[in-house]
């Protein structure tokens, strides 16, 4: 395995130490996977990006992110409230060890359990230590079982040791993984003698010695883009969103004109309660979301123009 750097190290999004025993293996956490699938954006009929808000279907209005908490379903239409303070005190004690608890023979470890692949790469120039529990991992066919925390979340982790690199798969718990009874498969029973036989004769039609790569491929994704880069070719549904400058000086509008109305008000009412405050804070979103409304409307009647 060739040697890491500190510039390649510093590359980790994740850093820490695995230990157990009188063992310290400082390590980067590397993710296994690329996430290349097509994504596509939501825009109005004029290409602008679209904006997601929180709406409340009581109040009829959205919701700004500082007057939105967090609550636990005890039952239809009943919540317990908890706040970001509550959550904090909350969060595992901050650590930068890989705690590796037990190893146990890899054949265990379903991967039904599996939730996202890790390459765990020495953080040092010294490999020596991270070799040697790959190599010895690997000839034990040992996976070992470990905790560590990373912004504020504790994982469960099972290390497999291959080629002499340590790869990471956060688990699932097992409260979270349904038994095939659970969706009503039923037990396994006895099988007809010659059609086991002609159905193993279909699948040696199709056996091959090793799983092709070209197998892998999204072929959602290559369809869509395909149709992307045909209708680009032809000039067909392209759209260029407003310039941000725009944007942003229409927001800017808003939130002056929010300011100018609050302080108004907070001049003629100064003991106003909450909840009369909140209202007014609705009413003048209210209003400032029909003038952006209007505004919006009237460009896209000019970019249909334009087109």
């Amino acid at each position: 395995m060739p040697e890491q750097n500190n510039e390649i190290a510093n590359r980790a999004f994740w850093s820490g130490t695995i230990t157990f025993g009188l063992v310290s293996i400082p390590v980067g956490l590397f993710p296994a996977n690329r996430g290349h699938r097509v994504s596509l954006r939501m825009v109005d009929d004029t290409g602008t990006p679209l904006s997601r808000l929180y709406f409340c279907p009581k109040d009829e209005q959205p919701i700004p992110r500082d007057e939105i908490v967090r609550g636990y379903p005890i039952e239809k239409d009943k919540f317990v409230v908890v706040d970001d303070e509550e959550l904090e005190a909350l969060e595992p004690r901050k650590t930068r060890d890989i705690d590796l608890r037990r190893f146990v023979p890899q054949e265990q470890v379903d991967p039904i359990y599996f939730e996202r692949s890790y390459f765990l790469m020495p953080a040092t120039e010294s490999t020596k230590a991270y070799k040697l529990l790959a190599a010895t991992m690997q000839d034990l066919k040992r996976a070992g079982i470990a905790t560590f925390v990373m912004r504020g979340k504790e994982y469960l982790v099972a290390i497999f040791a291959e080629n002499g690199v340590l790869r990471a798969e956060t688990l699932r718990f097992h409260d979270e993984i349904r038994a095939p009874s659970d969706i009503g498969l039923p037990e396994p029973g006895e099988v007809d003698e010659k059609a086991a036989k002609r159905i193993a004769a279909e699948i040696r039609k199709l056996n091959e010695s090793r799983l092709s790569t070209a197998e892998l491929k999204d072929r959602s994704a290559e369809r869509i883009l395909s149709l992307v880069k045909k209708k680009e070719k032809k000039g067909e549904d392209v759209y260029e969103a407003p310039a941000e400058a725009e944007e942003e000086e229409e927001e800017t509008s808003v939130i002056d004109l929010m300011e100018v109305l609050r302080r108004s008000l907070e001049q003629k009412k100064p003991k106003r309660t909450a909840a009369k405050r909140s209202a007014t804070k609705r009413s003048v979103r209210k209003t400032a979301g029909k003038t952006s409304a209007r505004k919006k409307t009237t460009r896209r009647k000019s970019a249909r123009k334009s087109a």
